[in-house]
């Protein structure tokens, strides 16, 4: 057991982001194609973070030409390269799965002062 745990320390990132639901991210991804290596900004609102250690995800949800998209990035995954925290948001929840069902401005999180 202790070499699973090693093992799981080792990967994890030293210097993770600090961010919340409710706060508004760019996540930069890194994007594999053939050869090549790219960067993708994925931009949008922290609804949800999972678990604990080295199997932490959280999920950043977007509105693209008028449809929601959701995507969930793993916290420690080689292929995140930065989580930057764009605004903070005043919640008070720990899931915001509410906001599927919004539309435009009831969609909008007030941002924490």
């Amino acid at each position: 057991m202790d070499m699973i745990k090693a093992f799981t320390n080792e990967q994890l990132k030293t210097d993770a982001p600090k961010f919340n639901v409710g706060d508004t991210v760019r996540v930069y991804n890194k994007i594999v194609e053939g050869t090549r290596e790219r960067t993708q900004l994925y931009e949008g609102t922290v609804i949800a973070k999972r678990n604990g250690g080295i199997s932490e995800t959280f999920t950043v949800r977007r509105i693209s030409y008028g449809v929601g998209v959701e995507k969930t990035f793993p916290l420690h995954s080689p292929r995140v390269e930065k989580v930057e925290v764009i605004r903070t948001g005043k919640v008070r929840r720990a899931k915001l799965y509410y906001l599927r069902d919004r539309v435009g401005k009831a969609a909008k999180v007030k941002e924490k002062i």
